[in-house]
């Protein structure tokens, strides 16, 4: 979602429940700021109304390479790529539990989010657990999932979407469609295209072991001139590699370009690795 200005307001899913019905999910952090957006937005004819679901409903993800197979030794539905493929949804049960079930993923991963009615919580939780013993899956945290996050170059809402700047400059420009009639900020989004992007948002690796650099840390060029801001960074360990995402002046956001980063006081090198990994083609 843009502003007037036609910089980023919000991120979110939403998902075509029914004809009558659909489904919005985004941050938990964001919750009153997206509830008051919408709120301000709603048609005056009364034609949408808005339930928030946040204190009925509970989210489970199970993800990884089997996690297809977990999902269908607790449904009866097929849930192979072909019948629910990448941002499919449907209705189900998992187990006893009715759930509504995406195909979506904050890790990169192959993924399912499962929305439970939190009086069938625990039912729901019960049988994937038992489902997932023959396949080794485990628990995992959100520090998990930022790292996978991080190797993907998946943006995180607060961090790397920010209202400061445009879709175009925030590396999104595929989910926009400027000839798409009547949107907040279109024109301004017009208007900022064609003066160029201010910034360009980017991952790097760097070339050290010691420490991930941090939220705020400059990015400079070779000559130590400050061009740009560290949003996110984390250490990636299945790649193996100490990543950072930011924007940096435009200048400098080629594929391979050498740049320093600053951690904990001191620049170590860095090079850009991708400006767009925003890549949905996982099994």
């Amino acid at each position: 979602l843009l502003n007037e200005h036609g910089n980023l307001k919000a991120e979110a899913t939403l998902a075509n429940l029914s004809e009558e019905t659909i489904w919005y999910g985004s941050a938990a952090a964001s919750e009153f700021h997206d509830m008051d957006w919408l709120q301000q937005h709603l048609p005056e004819d009364g034609s949408v109304e808005i339930r928030s679901r946040t204190n009925d409903d509970t989210i489970l993800v199970i993800a990884g390479p089997k996690s297809r197979d977990v999902l269908s030794a607790v449904s009866r539905e097929d849930w192979s790529k072909e019948a629910f493929p990448w941002l499919s949804v449907r209705k189900a049960f998992i187990g006893i539990a009715p759930a509504v079930v995406m195909s979506v993923s904050f890790s990169g991963e192959l993924a399912y989010e499962i929305h439970v009615p939190n009086t069938q919580l625990y039912a729901a939780y019960l049988a994937l657990r038992k489902a997932g013993e023959a396949h080794g899956m485990k628990l995992f945290g959100s520090m998990a999932v930022e790292s996978m996050r991080l190797e993907k170059g998946y943006r995180h809402w607060k961090a790397d979407l920010i209202t400061e700047f445009d879709p175009f400059e925030s590396a999104l420009e595929r989910f926009v469609k400027l000839d798409k009639p009547g949107f907040i900020g279109q024109d301004a989004l017009r208007a900022r295209q064609a003066e160029g992007p201010r910034r360009k948002f980017v991952s790097l690796v760097l070339d050290c072991t010691h420490a991930p650099a941090q939220w705020g840390d400059s990015i400079l060029a070779a000559g130590g001139t400050c061009i740009g801001t560290v949003t996110s960074a984390g250490w990636g360990h299945r790649t193996g590699q100490n990543i950072a995402m930011g924007f940096v002046d435009p200048a400098f956001g080629a594929m391979g370009t050498a740049l320093l980063v600053e951690v904990i006081g001191e620049p170590v090198p860095a090079t850009v690795v991708a400006s767009d990994l925003y890549d949905p083609e996982y099994a």
